[in-house]
């Protein structure tokens, strides 16, 4: 069941809110006290708005909060960059940001999960993470100042950039404090698109801009691709930006059209075998590494690439851009023999998975989730297969998920380099599928288990709602 028909994020920026005949609000990003899923609850929202009023001498209601949540991608791994077809969607877990304008240009944050203080004006030119002087070139800076832009500050100092590349002049800065769902730090679930969501809605909301979703999907792939230096693609941003609860998102990474899709109604099942419910399982691996610092995500995306230049040019075309969704599926069959194997099997995983994608969106509206955990296994398997990511613990936790009871399909979340899996599984073997999960890990990779909360190794979580100011 679609909530409404496709939307072009180009021409029509201003319909890029969350359609759906269950939702009446027409501005999904506006300030607003929304129904939304359990997360986050009010006593998180009240100790956040205690802390900055304190931080920043104000009135509780005075403060703000930045609601960005995390995303899974049951189907679509890894072909953004190429302009493929994704589907994702928020769950109720994410990052929370309190704020209040600063009365002046200066910026303090503080962090939940890292120490120090980040402090800069909004007035300052900022420059890209790959542009800036090296260290022995800023040899007479504080070192304190160093480090914090080396680490969690860049993500405030890169929304400013990319406000500032757009030709936003901003005045006020903000007074904040961010930190992210207990556990989750580096586990793929993109929270790092969250984080510069959260710092761009706060900025935005500060300097009274009015900034629709798809200027700030763009404004985020800025920070993330231009200011840190990750070749990554849009679907992250899109989903944080574009989800509605209960729904999939799909979207058309080249055109930017996307659409939302409701699974049926319960009573709508009838007789079905289909389950009728079901939950989010998140499984962490231990591994955290972050992306900029692995070579392996840049050189997948770049062999997609060469991939595609190879396919083009064995076709006759030297002027269009080499991205693999540019290449014709016929293009594709005709002269996939030309390819290098490693390269080969990048294409496969591009030209399976945006079947998969077009076959589970179906499965979804349909309410045929066994299907459409099928689906997602498959995707899990190619990712190891011809994308040839993820580390031993990813594909073991892999394995074990779809052991687990209830369980209708599993996949990396993320990159597939560190982080965590994700399942759908059946609402009332959640529990269960659970407890089975943490056991079994815990026999295989003891020593990354034992680094693990047990209270977040196996996280049953639902669907989320998008980005939001409250």
């Amino acid at each position: 069941m679609c909530c409404g028909k496709f939307f072009d994020l180009v021409s029509n920026p201003l319909l890029c809110f969350c359609v759906s005949p269950r939702i009446t609000s027409p501005n999904k990003l506006a300030i607003a006290e929304m129904a939304a899923p359990c997360w986050p609850s009010d006593t998180e929202l009240n100790a956040m708005r205690e802390r900055v009023s304190k931080m920043a001498k104000v009135n509780k209601e005075d403060v703000r909060v930045v609601v960005s949540p995390y995303r899974i991608c049951p189907l679509g791994a890894h072909i953004d960059h190429q302009g493929g077809t994704v589907s994702a969607m928020t769950i109720n877990k994410g990052i929370l940001l309190g704020f209040t304008p600063s009365g002046s240009s200066q910026v303090v944050i503080h962090s939940g999960q890292f120490q120090g203080e980040v402090k800069f004006r909004v007035d300052e030119i900022q420059e890209p993470r790959q542009t800036t002087k090296t260290k022995h070139e800023n040899s007479g800076k504080d070192s304190s100042e160093l480090q914090e832009q080396c680490y969690w500050g860049r993500y405030a100092r890169g929304a400013v950039y990319a406000l500032q590349s757009r030709g936003h002049n901003l005045s006020k800065g903000i007074i904040g404090y961010i930190c992210g769902s207990e556990g989750l730090d580096s586990s793929g679930l993109s929270s790092s698109a969250a984080v510069g969501i959260a710092y761009l809605l706060a900025l935005e909301h500060a300097n009274n801009l009015v900034i629709s979703p798809p200027e700030n999907i763009e404004y985020d792939r800025l920070i993330e691709n231009e200011y840190l230096g990750l070749k990554n693609g849009i679907m992250d941003q899109s989903a944080i930006l574009l989800s509605s609860n209960d729904c999939l998102m799909c979207m058309n990474c080249k055109t930017k059209e996307y659409k939302l899709i409701h699974r049926p109604e319960v009573q709508e099942y009838k007789e079905s075998e289909q389950p009728k419910a079901t939950k989010i399982l998140l499984a962490l691996s231990g591994l955290k590494q972050a992306l900029t610092n692995n070579p392996g995500y840049n050189k997948r995306v770049s062999e997609c690439q060469e991939a595609a230049r190879i396919l083009l040019e064995a076709s006759g075309d030297y002027e269009t851009e080499p991205i693999l969704s540019n290449v014709p599926p016929e293009v594709y069959e005709a002269h996939k023999c030309k390819l290098e194997p490693h390269l080969a099997k990048r294409a496969e995983h591009y030209f399976s998975e945006n079947m998969r994608v077009s076959k589970g969106v179906e499965a979804w509206g349909m309410g045929k989730l066994k299907d459409f955990g099928i689906l997602i296994a498959a995707s899990g398997r190619s990712s190891i297969q011809n994308y040839e990511c993820g580390s031993e613990p990813l594909i073991q936790l892999y394995e074990i998920l779809l052991r687990a009871p209830g369980v209708l399909g599993a996949r990396f979340s993320g990159a597939g380099f560190r982080g965590c899996c994700i399942a759908i599984v059946e609402a009332h073997l959640a529990a269960e599928a659970a407890s089975f999960v943490g056991r079994e890990y815990l026999k295989v990779q003891p020593e990354l288990a034992s680094q693990i909360s047990k209270d977040t190794a196996v996280l049953i979580c639902e669907s989320g709602d998008c980005a939001r100011v409250i």
